[in-house]
């Protein structure tokens, strides 16, 4: 599944999924920007990838600012090519009872999770419609697909990353572009070790009695954005080891 000769964006590319799955892409031969609003981890995991012998460049930026994401794309384009391969990954969570979020968290959540994924869709699927081709993979979550107990805002923002990743599949399935989304289960992550969760006692209750790693989100991303993956468009990779068979 070479991807070499095409230029693969992965925002939130800093760390955990994120760095996998830009690490991954380079694997594979892609020339990688690394979106991510953190600087440092950026310009680490990209660092990363040109010692292993890969091309990538590291791009600081806020993907749910337009202003930033206009400016993110030009530098891309300037130094790695049109985009063909998207994967939006950035992404924030939180655990609140519902009746505590504030209008400020909500925002806050959906503006990240969903406004920043349609604005760099919007800025970067013209180089994909220009070359009659391109995979934009989306980072949803299982907790839109079965519901979570205080991440109501948060199920919500990825629930609405997978209708658009279904809006989208359908308006270009016919111009060469596909469209999918990744909902990771329980994945081992800093984010995840930044957070309430006792992760080795939730993975000793997983199926396969392990959390998850970043790589294994990544192979699945990579299986999307290659020319094997050309007739699959609009569809649910679960990457939850049998946590929710659907």
């Amino acid at each position: 599944m070479s991807l070499q000769g095409k230029v693969a964006v992965v925002t939130g590319g800093a760390r955990g999924i994120g760095q996998a799955i830009a690490t991954v892409l380079a694997q594979r031969g892609a020339a990688v920007a690394v979106w991510d609003l953190n600087a440092e981890g950026a310009e680490k995991s990209a660092a990363a990838i040109q010692e292993a012998g890969g091309r990538a460049i590291a791009v600081a930026g806020d993907a749910a600012d337009a202003r930033a994401v206009a400016a993110a794309a030009a530098r891309t384009r300037a130094e790695l090519g049109a985009v063909g391969i998207l994967v939006n990954n950035a992404g924030t969570t939180a655990y609140q009872p519902f009746t505590s979020i504030s209008e400020e968290a909500w925002d806050r959540m959906i503006g990240i999770n969903l406004k920043g994924p349609f604005l760099v869709t919007r800025e970067l699927v013209p180089d994909m419609l220009t070359a009659g081709w391109g995979r934009i993979v989306n980072i949803s979550s299982s907790s839109a697909q079965t519901g979570a107990p205080s991440m109501a805002h948060y199920a919500a923002s990825k629930g609405g990353v997978i209708g658009f990743t279904r809006a989208l599949a359908m308006e270009y399935a016919a111009q060469g572009i596909t469209v999918n989304h990744v909902p990771p289960g329980f994945i081992d992550t800093p984010l995840v070790r930044e957070g309430p969760v006792d992760v080795e006692a939730a993975a000793a209750r997983m199926p396969m009695k392990r959390a998850g790693r970043p790589e294994d989100v990544a192979y699945a991303v990579a299986y999307l954005a290659s020319a094997e993956a050309g007739y699959v468009t609009g569809q649910t990779l679960s990457t939850n080891g049998g946590r929710y068979l659907a």
